[in-house]
C-alpha cells in the first residue's frame, strides 16, 4: 500500500482522468514529482502520465463492488 497525501491522491485521479481522453487543466507539479518518485506518474512531452502502477494504485482503492443482487424484472 502506497501512502498517499490527499494532493497526491487527487493529482493521481486527475492523471487518470487525462489518460482516460478527459480534459485536465493542470496538476499539482509537487504531487506529481512526488508521484514520479514513486513509479505512479512518468513526466513526458504532454506533461505528466500516470503509470500501469499508478493505473493499479487506483484501481486497488477503488470500493468494492457492491453485493447487492441485481433488481429482478418485475414485470415476468
Amino acid at each position: 500500500m502506497v501512502d498517499l497525501t490527499d494532493v497526491e491522491l487527487r493529482t493521481l485521479q486527475l492523471l487518470a482522468q487525462k489518460k482516460a481522453g478527459e480534459a485536465v487543466a493542470f496538476v499539482n507539479i509537487a504531487a506529481a514529482r512526488t508521484l514520479s518518485d514513486r513509479g505512479l506518474a512518468v513526466r513526458s512531452h504532454e506533461g505528466w502520465d500516470i503509470t500501469s502502477l499508478g493505473t493499479s494504485e487506483l484501481a486497488r482503492r477503488a470500493d468494492p463492488p457492491s453485493e447487492t443482487p441485481p433488481p429482478r424484472d418485475l414485470l415476468r
